[in-house]
């Protein structure tokens, strides 16, 4: 197949470019298989012991890694650790803290307004309802449905930078809009599964499935990705 000029193609010709949605259906979870007996340790990489950290350290990951998160969140635990701690300070308070996250400005303000809101609304707890945990400020669906899958609330496939990639090269789903791909991932995959697929795709997209070069070659999903979108210069 001859391919297109500096253009994303779909070179896995293993892989039909049509499926019925049970086939569809059937490929997702044999994937989800696959990255399963290959990553049983697959989890979330940031420390936390509450559900104020967890939420905290969500917070602080939004375009940073997970490792400095963890590297900033033991102090920062350490001096605020509970919600009344963070509210009854301004947000230059926390800063110190969190400067090499990136965005930390913004996200001090969001982590104070955020804990003032759960001690004026939610008796200083971390509500478990996505739409509810969504109105915060600073928080959103995503992370949200971060908090929620867990800490047991509300079922969720929540939608980050990696899982909306490994969504599309999959061929699982064709949007852009993360509300949009959640819903495609969700109609294809079992709901106990949700929490689990999130965890996977999202390590498998760290370890592997790279942004600008997968690494195709060592990918145990191969045979079942159209790697949509891939181009044909990736690691194969």
């Amino acid at each position: 197949m001859a391919l297109g000029r500096g253009r994303p193609v779909t070179y896995n010709a293993r892989v039909a470019r049509r499926e019925t949605v049970g086939e569809k259906r059937q490929r997702a979870v044999s994937v989800l298989d696959g990255l399963e007996a290959a990553m049983p340790d697959a989890r979330i990489e940031l420390d936390y012991r509450t559900p104020l950290e967890l939420l905290v350290a969500v917070i602080l990951s939004a375009q940073c890694t997970d490792k400095r998160v963890n590297l900033v969140t033991p102090a920062l635990f350490a001096r605020f650790p509970d919600a009344p701690a963070y509210a009854r300070v301004e947000p230059t308070d926390v800063e110190p803290f969190i400067r090499t996250c990136g965005l930390y400005r913004a996200k001090a303000k969001n982590i104070v307004a955020t804990a003032r809101a759960l001690v004026a609304e939610h008796g200083g707890q971390v509500p478990l309802t996505r739409d509810t945990l969504a109105e915060l400020p600073g928080v959103g669906l995503k992370t949200a449905g971060v908090v929620c899958i867990h800490l047991g609330g509300d079922a969720a496939f929540p939608v980050d930078t990696h899982v909306k990639r490994l969504a599309y090269r999959l061929g699982f789903t064709t949007h852009e809009d993360p509300d949009k791909v959640e819903k495609d991932l969700q109609a294809l995959l079992p709901r106990e599964r949700w929490t689990l697929g999130h965890q996977l795709l999202v390590w498998h997209g760290r370890r592997t499935c790279f942004a600008r070069s997968p690494d195709c070659g060592s990918c145990v999903v191969a045979d079942r990705c159209p790697k949509k979108g891939v181009r044909a210069t990736a690691k194969a």
